[in-house]
């Protein structure tokens, strides 16, 4: 007797539908597994045979072949035991077969039958909802990850022997509770750092235009605390927003344990001496540190240590908000929409520009310190900005600067001008901020004065500019006439976008 058992494997950070077909022949008792299985999937056969036994069912004394459809499609992970026990069991009439049509099979079995939390259990409900499932059957521990997909039923089993149970009648499912989205964390807050007013300005505009940022400054003058405030002022998540972090965290295996649906946007920091595969994905295909900050911060401190072959990288994720992958096991797209925050030191020793520190730097180890950052790449970051040492009177002052949640709101506020905008647009892409405006977009959005656009073209022909660094610049004034409720970009917004474009070379002792 053939039977089939719907279930998924991943790639990149999407489910793609496997068909799971058992078929017992009357040869000496083996199993065999084809369909381009991996390694996981094919040492299975032991785990499966351990766990239907020690459930109390029988394992049928012939020759098991399970074939994996599409047998052309890699599958890997451990996901598969659960819907190859369900198959054999099923094939030798252990169970009925009447709830295998539209139910969907995810689980890792142990050795004693108890089911275990697996990667991308919702990417695998959002395909079984798109395929026309009913429901889809997970481990109990990550279930509730899936239970936010609506217009599918997700049930949790903690055994094998459950869900043969339910396949039997006798016995009903864990209906795992949808995750409440608690109140995101407050994390670090703007008020804890003194001065730096202009780093301060900055770091509200790309937050309420989802711009990229470069600090440039000494070492111990606040570029990484004022990063690691950056999501404090980043506003809410939406749904839709925390569905889409979940499901790639789910995927990389990265979800915080006991956190069903992530809340806060996220912050990766990787440490300098992270490879290419580290940054944009594994030859797993893999989400790699960009698409893990989607609709978040990637921090790169000290960036002028990171491999130029890493930094060049992000050169089109930058543009195009999303990462194509391609690897021997086949080519994704993965999400990358993030808000990049760079740090550097304006040159090896890094007290150039200081006001009490003499730098010791020759001329040509500066020029070989700053050209680790291409200049396409410096192009593609918005706003530049020196942040300048904190003298001591302004350490001790117990003059506090604003909380985040004060410039929280503000960005909220700027962040719903630009979605109201949007929203009249006749575009098939999905705008959240003003950083992702591309093409003629761009200057129908801004709606410059004339006077703001004569200003513009001044500003690109004296500063040299690319076309590139005029389409940004618009976008950064947009944003800051969408902090000030203008309607249309002014030539104060223009000045103010053209006064943060100065290259990391411009700066001299």
């Amino acid at each position: 007797m053939t039977c089939t058992v719907l279930s998924g494997t991943l790639l990149g950070v999407d489910a793609h539908p496997v068909h799971v077909e058992v078929d017992l022949l009357r040869r000496l008792p083996s199993v065999v597994i084809v369909g381009l299985p991996g390694g996981a999937v094919r040492e299975s056969a032991d785990r499966v045979r351990s766990a239907i036994q020690q459930c109390e069912f029988e394992f049928p004394r012939k020759r098991v072949v399970i074939n994996l459809a599409p047998a052309d499609l890699r599958k890997s992970g451990t996901g598969f035991d659960l819907p190859i026990a369900v198959g054999i069991l099923a094939a030798s009439e252990q169970v009925p077969l009447d709830k295998l049509n539209g139910t969907a099979f995810l689980g890792e079995l142990s050795l004693d039958g108890q089911l275990r939390r697996v990667r991308g259990a919702l990417s695998v409900a959002l395909m079984a909802r798109a395929r026309g499932a009913k429901r889809v059957v997970l481990p109990m521990e990550g279930a509730a990850e899936a239970a936010v997909v609506s217009g599918i039923e997700v049930l949790a089993a903690r055994d094998l022997g459950e869900v043969g149970a339910w396949l039997r009648g006798t016995h009903a499912l864990t209906v795992p509770a949808t995750p409440v989205r608690p109140s995101p964390s407050t994390g670090f807050d703007l008020r804890e750092v003194r001065g730096q007013h202009d780093a301060r300005r900055a770091l509200e505009v790309a937050a309420a235009g989802g711009h990229n940022l470069l600090m440039v400054g000494s070492p111990g003058c606040g570029k990484s605390m004022l990063a690691a405030r950056m999501p404090g002022i980043l506003p809410s998540l939406s749904f839709d927003e925390a569905v889409d972090i979940t499901r790639i965290h789910s995927v990389a295996g990265t979800l915080p344990d006991g956190r069903d649906l992530v809340t806060d946007r996220p912050f990766r920091a990787p440490h300098h001496s992270i490879t290419s595969a580290g940054m944009v994905g594994n030859a797993s295909l893999r989400p790699g540190e960009i698409s893990l900050a989607h609709h978040g911060v990637l921090f790169l401190d000290e960036v002028a240590e990171f491999s130029r072959s890493v930094l060049e990288l992000l050169r089109g994720p930058l543009e195009d908000r999303r990462v194509r992958l391609t690897r021997a096991s086949g080519t994704v797209d993965l999400p990358a929409s993030v808000c990049l925050v760079a740090a550097a030191n304006p040159c090896p020793c890094g007290f150039l520009g200081h006001p009490s520190r003499p730098c010791i730097c020759t001329p040509g180890k500066i020029d070989a310190y700053r050209q680790r950052l291409s200049g396409p790449l410096l192009d593609r970051i918005d706003l530049h900005v020196w942040v300048q040492p904190v003298d001591a009177d302004t350490l001790a002052s117990e003059d506090c600067g604003e909380d985040s949640a004060i410039v929280r709101a503000r960005v909220e506020a700027a962040r719903d001008r630009q979605r109201q905008r949007f929203a009249t647009l006749d575009t098939p892409l999905r705008l959240q901020c003003n950083a992702q405006l591309q093409g003629d977009l761009v200057r129908k959005v801004a709606d410059p004065t004339p006077a703001a656009l004569k200003v513009l073209s001044q500003t690109l022909d004296q500063l040299g500019l690319s076309a590139r660094a005029w389409s940004r610049m618009l976008k950064v004034a947009r944003t800051l006439a969408d902090l000030d409720d203008a309607t249309r970009v002014e030539t104060p917004h223009v000045l103010e976008a053209a006064a943060w474009r100065p290259q990391l070379t411009q700066r001299s002792s």
